[in-house]
Order: C-alpha cells, then structure tokens, then sequence
C-alpha cells in the first residue's frame, strides 16, 4: 500500500469518491428511467418507487459508478491495489458464505427478540409455499447487487483510506456514520433506527476487515437483508411484498421497529451488539 495518507486527503478523496459516485448514479439512473417510462416527472416518481425494477436499476448504476471511480480515483489516482481495497478473489467464495451465515444469524436474532419480548408474529397470507418460494428468490436476487454497491461504495476506497490516516477502529466508526445518515430519507425513518443503522455499518465494516475482506462484507450485509425481507419485514423501512407471509411488528414500537422493520427497533439494537463483538474476535483473525 502506498505510503500513509493524510488525514485531510484521506477525506478530501473520500468525499470526492462518494460524490462523483453518487452523482453519475443519479445521471444514469434518471436517463435510463426517463427512456424506461417517458416524461422525467414520471421517471422520478418511478425511481422513488420501491418497486423491483427501480431498486435494481439504481443498485446496477452504483455498482457501476462505483466500479469507475475506485478505478479512476483509487487504483490511478492513488495507487492502490486489489489487495490494499481487499478484493482478493481468493478468499472471496468462502469470505462471501461465512459473511451470509452472519448476518442472517445476526438479523434472525432481531426477530427472534422481536417476538419473544415484542409479540411480533407472522400469520398465514393469501399465496402458496411455491409462491412465497419464487417471490422470496426474486427478492434476494434484487437485493444482490444494491448490497454489493453499497459495500463498494462505503467500505471501498473512503474505509481504506481513512484507516491509513485514523486506524482501522476509528475510520469503522465514522464510515459508519456517514452510512447511517445515508439512510436519513428512508421511509417511517427512526432515530433509534438510525443508529442500529449506524451499528449495523460498524459490523459490516469489521466484516470487511475479516478473512475475506469485501467478499465477507457483501455477503454479510445480503444474509441481512435477505433475512428480513425474505420474512416478508421492511428492510431499513423499505417494504417488500412476500407472499404467503404477513409480517406484523407487535409492540411497542420501539423495541420491535414498528413500520421502519425490525431495524427500528431495541431488538436490533441489541442483536447487532452481539454480533458487533462476535466480528470484533473475527475480524482480528485477519492482520493484513
């Protein structure tokens, strides 16, 4: 890696990374929708939509600017490497499993303290097993790419660098931050929500400095979401339609999440704390 970066172009190339992402995102994502569905009021009201089509265009352009810029900003203008960003393929198969199994465990432990201190519950719907099943793929399917831009995007570039400049421990935390407030304009958002948010990205942030690196922060934040929108629950407010499965919350709202989903809730809070520790030992298992 090269030499150790200053704190103030450590953010200064951080917040250019996100802004040039976000922004060609925003450029592609409105061109296409415009092509896709006519008029741009129409196109931005369809991109504001949580309909699949949507939430998989938006997660296909990020993936793709984010892609461009830690070429451009990481790799030539930097000089960092598939090793410093810790995209190695070689651990990535068993990084991305291992990374899965986590979060799932993590989230379905939210819903476990969810229903057994908060009531929440799930009744039958209308739909069959069969139905649920494709629905429930299709989902995950979608949720893929959103994950992995997500992760490229915070725990790419901007964590590596502000690690050489603060430490691994302190840039977690204020990559995480930022992550959370990222979230801010989510719907039926939450304070409490905000800041399970905000632990969720220091978990995933020490995923990352697990064996395996990106691959085991991708996986581990797709077992996450897949886990709660698989059981048909909001994923961060967003809700998703599963057939065969009515998810309903319980109370109060403050300890199962209410309508922002499980995240919302004391229950997440106190499942990502476990899960937080547990990924501490994990992710000191991987020095490098």
């Amino acid at each position: 890696m090269p030499d150790r970066y200053s704190l103030t172009k450590a953010i200064g190339w951080s917040i250019a990374f996100v802004v040039l992402t976000l922004l060609l995102a925003g450029l592609l994502a409105f061109g296409i929708a415009t092509l896709i569905v006519g008029p741009p009021e129409g196109a931005v009201a369809w991109l504001e939509s949580t309909g699949p089509g949507a939430t998989l265009l938006q997660a296909g352009v990020t993936l793709a600017s984010t892609i461009l810029f830690t070429w451009l900003i990481g790799m030539r203008a930097l000089g960092l490497t598939l090793v410093d960003l810790r995209y190695r393929i070689g651990r990535g198969g068993s990084g991305f499993v291992v990374g899965g199994v986590a979060g799932a465990l993590a989230a379905g432990t939210a819903l476990a303290i969810a229903a057994l201190v908060g009531g929440a519950e799930w009744i039958r719907d209308e739909g069959t097993p069969a139905g649920y099943l494709q629905a429930a793929a299709t989902t995950v399917l979608i949720l893929t790419p959103a994950a992995l831009s997500e992760e490229v995007l915070f725990r790419g570039v901007p964590l590596v660098l502000l690690a050489s400049a603060l430490g691994r421990g302190t840039a977690v935390v204020l990559v995480s931050i930022v992550f959370a407030l990222a979230h801010f304009a989510n719907p039926n958002v939450t304070m409490l929500g905000i800041g399970n948010i905000a632990l969720a990205g220091i978990f995933l942030g020490l995923a990352f400095y697990a064996p395996g690196g990106i691959w085991t922060a991708w996986g581990t934040h797709l077992g996450w979401n897949a886990m709660l929108a698989a059981l048909d629950t909001p994923v961060s407010g967003v809700p998703f339609r599963i057939p065969f499965l009515d998810y309903e919350p319980g109370d109060p709202a403050w300890l199962t999440g209410g309508q922002f989903g499980p995240e919302g809730g004391l229950s997440s809070t106190l499942a990502l704390i476990i899960a937080v520790l547990v990924a501490r030992r994990w992710a000191g298992k991987d020095t490098t």
